[in-house]
């Protein structure tokens, strides 16, 4: 037998092997894992599309309900004559639902969502606006009095996707009051607004609008034709947001030649629901005939020579400093390509623009009417 010291000395002879158990963790090496770029990006694209789709449809649910829940209260305060009963339900209704559903449901909440129901009366037209807007959108829109002026921006925030900030910037300026549809007979308008809703089919009356507010050009009292082209194409950002939406820059100063002579097209445009190329020519002072014959001349050859296939006819803007409405009705401009708009490169006190706007709808609206009764 070994005696206890052979054992000892045999044993350090041989190392016990380690097993791959007993191997300290920090000393295997893994290799990276790649991760295939185009997978992590189909993924990704997975998960935001679908957490997209979960707030619209949280946003839909939340619109309709707030339209059934004011309809409903509607419809029972309407049965009764009594404007006090109707406060007094409506306040009882918000103290039971705030204190087991939140502050949604304050008594002003329940006011809006009764004024929701009362302007827009068909539960179809909620439904299909409801992926579109928020309920911040309605909540500014209903209180809008002018069925017409409601419409139009529910429509144009629907089509042109616009921000609760960018609504609120364009009802502040006056937007519907400065487009030729807010200057038509109620009955036209409304038809030009159902085809904009049924089939998104924009028109020019839609599109352009005067004036123009070009105050952020900082222009002084005196400056030329050229000051303000420059103006516009250093602040063109800014420009193209007061045209609108869907306006895409093409040029400045577009020459065309014609028996030799050349014409220069102060700024070219394209707009894309209109499809068409939008010639802009600058003037300082008001419109005259003369304009007319020259904006026809660069359309006729925008037309000829410049005009893509599946485009609609170009149309001209002839931006003035002062408008002239004898010449644009002698000249028969609002049944012709050509629009005629006044800008502003300072803005007059709110009132006054407000006074002024609305007081050019009404008498363009007992115009046509008048004409129309004529013939």
């Amino acid at each position: 037998m070994q005696t206890g010291d052979k054992l000892m000395k045999n044993v350090e002879k041989k190392p016990m092997k380690k097993s791959r158990e007993m191997k300290p963790r920090e000393t295997q090496k893994t290799e990276p894992v790649t991760v295939p770029p185009a997978l992590l990006g189909d993924l990704r694209s997975l998960i935001e599309s679908a957490r997209v789709r979960v707030a619209v449809g949280i946003n839909a649910e939340m619109v309709l309900l707030y339209w059934d829940i004011g309809e409903r209260i509607k419809k029972e305060i309407l049965k009764e004559e009594r404007a006090t009963y109707g406060e007094q339900v409506v306040n009882g209704l918000s103290d039971q639902l705030t204190l087991h559903y939140g502050p949604g449901f304050a008594r002003t909440n329940l006011f809006n969502m009764i004024r929701f129901a009362e302007v827009f009366t068909d539960r179809s037209i909620v439904h299909s606006l409801s992926g579109q807007l928020s309920w911040t959108h309605f909540r500014n829109i209903i209180y809008i009095d002018d069925p017409l002026a409601r419409d139009f921006y529910t429509e144009m925030c629907r089509l042109e996707r616009w921000s609760v900030r960018t609504l609120l910037a364009k009802i502040q300026g006056m937007l519907f009051e400065r487009t030729a549809l807010s200057k038509k007979p109620e009955e036209l308008a409304r038809k030009e607004l159902a085809a904009l809703r049924d089939e998104d089919k924009m028109t020019p009356d839609l599109v352009f609008r005067s004036p123009y507010f070009l105050d952020f050009l900082g222009l002084s009292d005196t400056f030329s034709e050229k000051d303000l082209e420059n103006s516009i194409l250093r602040d063109l950002e800014l420009f193209i947001l007061e045209l609108g939406t869907d306006f895409s820059f093409i040029g400045r100063q577009k020459r065309i030649t014609v028996d030799g002579e050349d014409y220069y097209i102060d700024l070219l445009f394209y707009h894309r629901k209109l499809r068409r190329l939008v010639a802009v020519d600058l003037k300082l002072g008001k419109f005259r005939a003369a304009d007319k014959g020259q904006m026809e001349l660069y359309l006729r050859w925008l037309d000829k020579y410049d005009r893509q296939p599946g485009e609609e006819a170009p149309i001209g803007l002839v931006l003035c400093a002062g408008s002239s409405v004898g010449h644009i009705e002698l000249l028969e401009l609002e049944a012709s390509s050509i629009r005629v708009a006044e800008y502003l490169t300072e803005l007059p006190p709110r009132e006054v623009l407000e006074q002024k706007l609305r007081a050019a709808v009404e008498i363009a609206r007992e115009r046509l009417a008048a004409r129309k009764a004529g013939k």
